[in-house]
């Protein structure tokens, strides 16, 4: 048997039928329903002529037919390929054209702007509309129900490990590029993470996993995982539901189209949620006030069932871990450091363990390198870059000019450059920087923006901030904090300079401040620095 998602996910509908496997609102489909759905999805991919290779996009919100269409795309030896929903048009035919998409599952909220770039990808073969409420709907294109009420399920075929899976970027720091992994080691990795997060040993091989599966559901210790994340995002997708699903979880996704932190913890006591994906403070400060307000209405919420918070790819302070444990105190905090291009490092707070900000404990695979491939000595503050081992993608999609500079051999061993600078202390700990495209030079001083803005954030009444360089005559660049507040707080622009002053070296305090109502961020909650820095600039100029 072969180490793959769908062989995978089939070998435990197959042992656990009447298990939840996916929940969105109020529909929950067993794990029956859920190998069904995805098997009569599949039938419309293979009727359509889509097979071995071919890419799906995923056009979607979070919803239990963005799961089970993904599951049918692999069920064919396909390539589903994840969908930013705010695209608009260029964007939304760039990534389709870019993936060499034959397939498309979209919500109709989203059809209009489909129906504009459709004519100018020759290659699409099927589309397929999902009803959300949206009135516009695409001649040809199948809908969802139907495929679902006029397919039979594909029975299973033969797939192999070296089959290609595909996660776009973000395309924060630049156009957005396909990361491609053998299928075979990414299911192998993130199988060991879903047990290895219950404490429990993982399979050694693909043919213990559906007997081990049954077992964890015997003994009733199964996870039940939530995502506030987006699933066209790695952290939502991989670690709040792909991951999980390895370990025959059920997988709970919200209706809400940006984080409803009460909708979330809701679902959490209603379905005994054990485990909670979450992209650090732009997702935890909300939880943590809808949490107070409960207590304050003498209506808390019942978290007891959880187990852990996991939480990818942004800031999750220090401060924030603690007021989370003072309200969940029996759960793992868990900070992964890492990229849709590799995993990194993580750090584990608990109760009574308290951790620095930006403090990892490195991946026994990860290095950290200075320009000319040496690596940086613990303890040396020297600053280097980022270097991440163990399971490497293959390439970007397309791309061998950008694949050749992010994944290199080093003394025989291939590595992944996210881009991520650090240090490493005495003991081996990555203290991470930043990315390096967004290091501020000012005045010839290093300006590292995740380290101002943690600083900016312990100000209180601020909600959240990013800091950014912006074109300077006298320093070259400036640092400019673009930040917002609590409602009804105030903090003036020179009281927030000074209290950087008070934290850090007075050189790295931002020269300037713009206050908005909202800091730009990706609905996975990632940084979007490049609306930052023109918001800074617009307002600098007025």
């Amino acid at each position: 048997m072969e180490m793959h998602w769908a062989t995978a996910w089939e070998s435990i509908a197959d042992v656990i039928p009447d298990a939840p496997a996916v929940t969105n609102g109020d529909v929950t489909r067993t794990w029956f329903e859920y190998q069904e759905r995805a098997a009569r999805v599949a039938g419309a991919y293979d009727a359509a002529g889509l097979g071995a290779g071919s890419k799906i996009g995923l056009y979607l919100y979070n919803s239990n037919e963005y799961l089970e269409a993904q599951f049918g795309a692999f069920k064919v030896r396909g390539v589903p390929v994840n969908v930013n929903y705010r695209y608009l048009d260029d964007e939304l035919w760039y990534l389709l054209d870019n993936s060499d998409a034959e397939g498309l599952v979209f919500h109709t909220s989203l059809a209009d702007r489909v129906s504009r770039v459709a004519d100018r990808l020759p290659k699409l073969k099927l589309l397929i509309e999902v009803d959300d409420g949206g009135e516009h709907h695409i001649d040809g294109a199948l809908a969802y129900a139907d495929v679902i009420a006029d397919n039979e399920p594909m029975p299973p075929i033969k797939r192999y490990e070296d089959d290609i899976y595909m996660l776009y970027t973000g395309g924060t720091t630049g156009m957005p590029k396909g990361v491609m992994y053998d299928i075979g080691a990414i299911t192998r990795f993130f199988c060991q993470l879903a047990f290895g997060s219950m404490g429990v040993a993982a399979p050694e091989n693909a043919e213990e996993l559906a007997p081990l599966t049954a077992h964890v559901h015997a003994q009733g210790a199964a996870t039940v995982s939530i995502t506030g994340a987006p699933l066209m995002h790695g952290t939502g997708l991989w670690l709040g539901a792909m991951m999980h699903h390895l370990a025959g979880a059920h997988v709970i996704t919200l209706t809400s189209r940006s984080l409803d932190a009460d909708e979330l913890l809701t679902a959490m006591q209603r379905h005994g949620v054990t485990h909670n994906t979450i992209v650090g403070d732009s997702f935890s400060k909300p939880i943590i006030r809808a949490m107070q307000a409960a207590i304050e209405r003498g209506q808390p919420y019942d978290t007891s069932a959880l187990k852990m918070i996991v939480s990818s790819g942004v800031m999750w302070t220090t401060e924030v871990k603690e007021q989370l444990l003072d309200l969940v105190p029996q759960a793992i905090l868990f900070d992964a450091i890492g990229s849709s291009e590799g995993s990194m490092g993580n750090q584990v707070t608990m109760r009574g363990v308290r951790n620095e900000t930006a403090k990892f404990a490195a991946s026994p695979t990860t290095r950290v390198f200075k320009h000319d491939d040496t690596e940086v000595v613990p303890g040396s503050g020297e600053i280097g870059m980022v270097a991440a081992g163990g399971m490497v993608p293959l390439g970007y999609f397309k791309d061998p000019e950008r694949s050749a500079v992010t994944f290199r051999t080093i003394n025989g061993v291939r590595y992944s450059f996210p881009g991520d600078l650090a240090q490493l202390d005495v003991d081996g700990n990555l203290i991470l920087l930043g990315r390096g495209s967004q290091v501020i030079n000012s005045g010839g001083e290093k300006i590292y923006p995740e380290e101002v803005e943690e600083a900016i954030k312990r100000i209180d009444g601020v909600v959240d901030c990013l800091v950014v360089g912006v074109d300077d005559e006298k320093f070259g660049q400036a640092a400019t904090a673009v930040a917002s507040l609590a409602y009804g707080a105030s903090v003036t622009e020179a009281e927030a300079i000074a209290s950087v002053k008070t934290q850090l070296a007075s050189f790295k305090a931002p020269k300037r401040v713009v206050w908005v109502d909202q800091v730009p961020r990706s609905p996975n909650g990632k940084a979007d620095y490049k609306v930052a820095r023109q918001i800074a600039v617009d307002a600098l100029t007025d």
